[in-house]
């Protein structure tokens, strides 16, 4: 079992900063990739970013390339999204998650939420235009 707790989240002017965490406890969270979805009111769960094991590779959504960085601290058990230049259309509860590192081919599986096997409890982000 993995137990993750997100932090971070609040409300923020258009073109503002937040830092989210994710703070993992139970196994080993260096052996797990580490991932961000997100999902505002009436739409669907929709993937954001990922973070393979050691980081070994980042993954983003097209929509946040260029804004939000993904990172880890292994020694803290921890991952974070660093959002820049926050839109009102990024407001949404966004979640982290915790999947099998798989290798190369989680390239592939990152955007999926089934790939994910734990997931934390949210926390709202709210950007106002």
């Amino acid at each position: 079992q993995v137990q993750l707790v997100e932090s971070g989240g609040g409300l923020v002017q258009a073109g503002g900063s937040l830092r989210l965490s994710c703070a993992a406890s139970g196994r080993t969270f260096s052996n797990y990739a580490m991932g961000w979805f997100r999902q505002a009111p009436g739409k669907e769960r929709e993937f954001v970013a990922a973070i393979r094991r050691s980081s070994l590779g980042t993954y983003y959504a097209d929509s946040v390339k260029g804004r939000f960085t993904i990172s880890r601290d292994n020694a803290k058990n921890t991952v974070y999204l660093q959002m820049n230049m926050l839109k009102p259309e990024d407001t949404a509860v966004y979640y982290c998650a915790a999947a099998q590192d798989t290798g190369p081919i989680f390239y592939v599986l990152s955007t999926r939420p089934t790939a994910y096997d734990y997931w934390g409890q949210g926390t709202q982000v709210t950007v106002s235009s």
